[in-house]
């Protein structure tokens, strides 16, 4: 989420997110009555297939989130980690050696 946005979206953007689903019902209802019964069902079991393809990715982005993301156990303590090890590592140890040190 980005944290400068106010929560409202513009009509264009909701008009844009609708428009593909109402041409898909669209163009449904038009080639249903011209498909045989077995065909639609093919048809249609490949449009789902698709949808769900299309989904997963955003899915497993979600899940993977949840787990490693800042708010998680396992991403906190991640985050702690680098914080930790920056510091033992840090950017001068490239200047210590030429000051003898």
């Amino acid at each position: 989420m980005n944290p400068d946005d106010d929560g409202e979206r513009d009509w264009t953007e909701a008009t844009a997110l609708a428009a593909p689903a109402l041409l898909g019902a669209a163009a449904g209802l038009i080639l249903g009555e011209m498909m045989h019964a077995r065909a639609r069902r093919g048809v249609a079991i490949g449009f789902a297939m698709m949808g769900v393809a299309t989904l997963l990715p955003l899915a497993i982005g979600g899940v993977v989130n949840l787990v490693n993301g800042p708010e998680s156990k396992f991403g906190a303590r991640r985050r702690l980690r680098k914080i930790r090890d920056t510091g033992a590592h840090g950017a001068y140890d490239d200047y210590d050696e030429p000051l003898g040190i």
